[in-house]
């Protein structure tokens, strides 16, 4: 279990939360919520111990599993099935119990095959200890629940599209039977099914829960409380309710806090005129005054005012003129070792097209557009650019952006024409202000990472966008924005999503389902095919 004291949580220079108490005890499914920049992804992680608190102290009960949203760091030679088993050290006794089947079966006198035995035996009780088959069982329905497919678990990680690898982790961390999870925006790149398997299991999980999500049907049935920062007060709210009843509570507040507000504004206005009239005359000159400050005192113990939250302006390239289809490609097949991903796709993006790529995670929908873009090799076939191509690539896991680099060299990197003026401008749009134009991008969350990467596309030029993802972290006012970007951009689009509103909101003419590369006129009936793609 988790206990947070007096804890301040600081991004550089910038403090985004002071003096914070919590504590989450077995059972406790909280959903933590707050605006843009108010600190939610920078909590989770101090929390996990990726970053030191400012001030205070956390302390953890128990093992913590952590999913954070752009999760890296695992060995992409380890096998899926490793990696998860990995999870209660399972990888480590299978691997001993197989090499000692071997040097048994390899032993050439007596002496070797009693060494080769106890070696066998020793791995064995420690496998049992460790639940045995019993676990394998477990880790092969999680797995399944989070849409892995059998075929990809002998699977190298490195072979893997990011969405698979995402449900790697999360399959990870759930087969690990921690003490309490920190799970940051887990639904994304689950299917429908995969997502409604999860809303039950963390229904059922006895342990502590502390979950960034906005996925408000998640959010509804798993959680029995709601963590509010609050950015305008540094602070943070518990309410130890369920979602509906949380948003009933803060509606009722707000009004409450409203009314206050005008009552105490009329109140100190009348109080001000009365002193005004008074303050011309020797004898009431001091009650005056007193009355004067008994209205200054009445409006600085009010909470402040909320201010509106801040909406990224999002918008994309005016695209350069172009040829008739600026981008092609002939023949394109993809493998990884002997998994084939796809196989002689052909593919043209007329000029203003707006194509939508479907299926199976896996399918190779990741891969096509790394192929596209030039980041990846096909083992066959050909990209053919257009007459002056310029091509925008938005990658789902953001690959494209140094975590080295800060937000204004990212963005002065992408766009050299600005001036730094200019480059603060556009940050300043994308919600990037003041510090935060000197934050690693490493740092920075999934969301934030996804307003910077969609920045860096908006003075390319870009005549071609290819979109991985483009909704995933966002806020609903951020996703809303994108989403009018998307239906407004008058240039070229090839799109990868789970989000059947950003399939609405582009309105494709075409869709490409893989792996088997069928290319058909868009029609409504392929909208149900988007959850589960």
């Amino acid at each position: 279990m988790i206990t947070v004291r007096n804890v301040d949580v600081r991004v550089g220079a910038r403090l985004l939360l002071s003096d914070v108490n919590f504590h989450i005890a077995p059972g406790d499914r909280v959903a933590l919520v707050g605006r843009n920049g108010a600190g939610k992804t920078t909590l989770m992680r101090t929390l996990a111990g990726g970053l030191r608190p400012a001030g205070g102290t956390i302390s953890a009960t128990g093992p913590v599993g952590y999913l954070a949203q752009d999760p890296r760091g695992a060995d992409q030679d380890q096998t899926v099935t490793d990696r998860v088993l990995a999870a209660r050290g399972l990888d480590r006794v299978t691997a001993a119990l197989r090499a000692a089947e071997t040097a048994m079966a390899e032993a050439r006198s007596d002496a070797e095959r009693d060494r080769a035995m106890r070696a066998y035996t020793r791995a064995q009780d420690e496998f049992e200890a460790l639940g045995g088959y019993a676990a394998e069982a477990v880790a092969a329905q999680v797995t399944a629940g989070v849409g892995l497919p059998g075929r990809v678990l002998s699977q190298r990680l490195g072979e893997l599209s990011g969405g698979q690898r995402r449900r790697v982790e999360l399959a990870r961390i759930l087969f690990a039977e921690q003490d309490t999870l920190l799970l940051d925006e887990p639904t994304n790149h689950l299917d429908a099914d995969s997502i409604a398997w999860l809303r039950d299991f963390l229904s059922r999980f006895p342990g502590g829960l502390l979950m960034i999500s906005h996925d408000t049907d998640l959010v509804a049935t798993v959680a029995n409380r709601v963590f509010q920062l609050d950015a305008d007060r540094l602070a943070m709210d518990v309410y130890n309710t369920g979602w509906r009843r949380y948003q009933t509570d803060r509606e009722a507040a707000e009004r409450r806090r409203t009314r206050e507000r005008a009552n105490a504004e009329r109140k100190a206005a009348a109080l001000r005129a009365q002193a005004q009239k008074m303050r011309s005359h020797v004898a009431t000159a001091v009650a005056a005054r007193n009355m004067a400050r008994r209205a200054d005192t009445m409006l600085r113990d009010l909470e402040p005012a909320r201010r509106a939250e801040r909406v990224a302006r999002v918008r994309l390239p005016t695209p350069e003129p172009s040829g008739r289809v600026p981008l092609a490609a002939v023949g394109l097949a993809k493998a990884y070792g002997e998994h084939r991903v796809f196989d002689g796709i052909d593919l043209a993006v007329d000029r203003g097209s707006r194509l939508v790529v479907l299926g199976l995670n896996g399918a190779g929908k990741t891969t096509l557009l790394r192929v596209l873009a030039g980041e990846l090799r096909p083992d066959r076939g050909r990209v053919v650019p257009g007459h002056a191509l310029r091509l925008g690539y938005f990658a789902q896991e953001h690959d494209t952006l140094d975590p080295a680099a800060t937000v204004f060299e990212s963005l002065s990197s992408a766009a050299p024409k600005l001036t730094g003026g200019e480059v603060r401008q556009v940050l300043g749009a994308f919600l990037f202000r003041g510090d935060d134009a000197g934050k690693p991008t490493g740092v920075l969350s999934g969301g934030e990472k996804t307003r910077l990467a969609l920045a860096c596309l908006v003075h390319s030029g870009a005549n071609v966008l290819l979109l991985d993802e483009p909704t995933n972290n966002l806020d609903p006012l951020s996703r809303k924005e994108v989403l009018a970007a998307v239906g407004e951009y008058p240039g070229a689009v090839v799109m990868v999503t789970h989000d059947r509103g950003a399939v609405e909101a582009l309105r494709p003419d075409r869709v490409l389902i893989l792996p088997d590369g069928d290319e058909d006129l868009w029609s409504d009936q392929y909208a149900d095919l988007v959850a589960l793609a």
